[in-house]
């Protein structure tokens, strides 16, 4: 069950899934910017936790529920639209303040961005995904044999995922880490923050937008 044929193409579609630039990558670039290196591993770490809940609520059926019912999944959509563009003002108010990343940020010392807040800025991104419901929901069925436990493969599964996505996130957080000085310019992250605001933003916006499936 747990390395059957069906494994390996899943492995191969999951990697190429997580290297793939979307929200979760610029989460991970904006709070590892903010905030350290600390800050990024825990952001990625609170991403990749949602995927359990996603398998979970797909294995339960409850992504049925929610893909048949259109106000169900207008809800959620329009949820978690909301909160990407929130995250995107915030950014957008950061770049207008104009301000560089403290010195502790560069230095690895003491981060002044409580611990809770990028974990739930992580989870929170991936749970209220509509996407992610979608995609659990048309994509894992594809890799769980009739008589394997739906519920326990799914975790499984999930729990491939959350390696590979970790992997390839913190690598990211190391890369933007290793240039922290470089990002402490004030003008520098003026422009990374407005940029990342900008499109998280555009993300919520297209998201909205998005119309349930048929």
């Amino acid at each position: 069950m747990w390395f059957d044929a069906q494994f390996w193409p899943f492995l191969v579609a999951i990697t190429l899934l997580s290297i793939t630039p979307g929200v979760d990558t610029l989460l991970v670039i904006r709070n590892t910017a903010r905030g350290g290196v600390r800050d990024g591993v825990l952001t990625s770490l609170a991403i990749c936790a949602g995927l359990f809940v996603h398998a979970t609520v797909s294995a339960l059926g409850i992504s049925l529920i929610l893909l048949q019912s259109a106000w169900a999944f207008s809800a959620l959509k329009l949820a978690g639209a909301a909160y990407l563009i929130w995250l995107g003002i915030a950014s957008l108010r950061e770049a207008r303040r104009g301000q560089g990343l403290p010195v502790g940020a560069v230095d690895g010392e003491r981060q002044r961005v409580p611990a809770w807040r990028p974990l739930r800025e992580g989870l929170l991104s991936n749970v209220l995904n509509p996407k992610t419901v979608v995609f659990y929901m048309a994509f894992l069925p594809q890799f769980i044999a009739p008589g394997d436990p739906a519920l326990v493969k799914s975790l499984w599964l999930a729990g491939v995922h959350f390696v590979i996505a970790n992997v390839w996130q913190i690598a990211v957080v190391l890369l933007v880490g290793r240039a922290g000085r470089w990002l402490a310019s004030p003008v520098l992250a003026r422009w990374l923050n407005g940029l990342t605001g900008g499109v998280l933003v555009a993300f919520g916006a297209k998201l909205a937008l998005t119309r349930a499936p048929t």
